[in-house]
């Protein structure tokens, strides 16, 4: 074997080993987006080898293609992956969301946004119970006296759910890059 062949063969073992790298790393911090660590290896391979069939991932991964498919719907509902069309193939291609910033985003203020609506609604349905226990005169002091302290600790962290409120628009309208800068790449 040639010394020049040797060479290439280490070279494409030393990439074939720092996209392992990626993937590997991808994969096991996925939980945070609440998929599996096989969708995370999924959305590693993706993000590193273009799009894919789902024929394609199965071969690629060894999964099964109905794990594949939903693997694949998990990353299109946290904006991780798109469905693309390739002119003249019937086939559908996905690739993954390569900005990770809109990744970022689109995933996060999707969650905050289910947890302001879901406790500002609560807050909201508890402090109108509280409120007709408060004004009930026919309630003893000590119990009205508690529902009123409770009232206020419920009504005070409308405060937290306001700011996050306020966080997430200034996230989706890109205002927050102004705040904190996205660094130049320093090639």
């Amino acid at each position: 074997m040639s010394d020049n062949l040797k060479k290439d063969e280490a070279a494409l073992e030393a990439i074939e080993e720092a996209k392992q790298a990626v993937i590997n790393a991808i994969a096991e911090t996925m939980d945070l987006y609440g998929v599996t660590p096989s969708a995370g290896r999924l959305y590693g391979t993706m993000y590193i080898e273009g799009e894919m069939t789902l024929d394609q991932m199965k071969d690629r991964l060894g999964m099964s293609k109905p794990s594949m498919s939903t693997a694949v719907k998990k990353l299109q509902g946290n904006a991780m992956v798109q469905k693309t069309w390739q002119k003249g193939s019937r086939r559908e291609l996905f690739k993954a969301e390569k900005n990770f910033f809109k990744s970022f985003v689109a995933f996060y203020c999707k969650k905050w946004e289910r947890e302001v609506e879901m406790n500002l609604e609560a807050i909201d349905e508890a402090a109108n119970g509280l409120a007709g226990v408060i004004n009930n005169d026919q309630i003893s002091r000590g119990i009205r006296d508690y529902a009123e302290n409770l009232h206020g600790q419920i009504v005070e962290s409308k405060r937290y759910y306001n700011w996050l409120n306020r966080l997430i628009d200034l996230i989706e309208s890109g205002e927050i890059f102004d705040c904190l800068p996205i660094e130049e790449d320093d090639k």
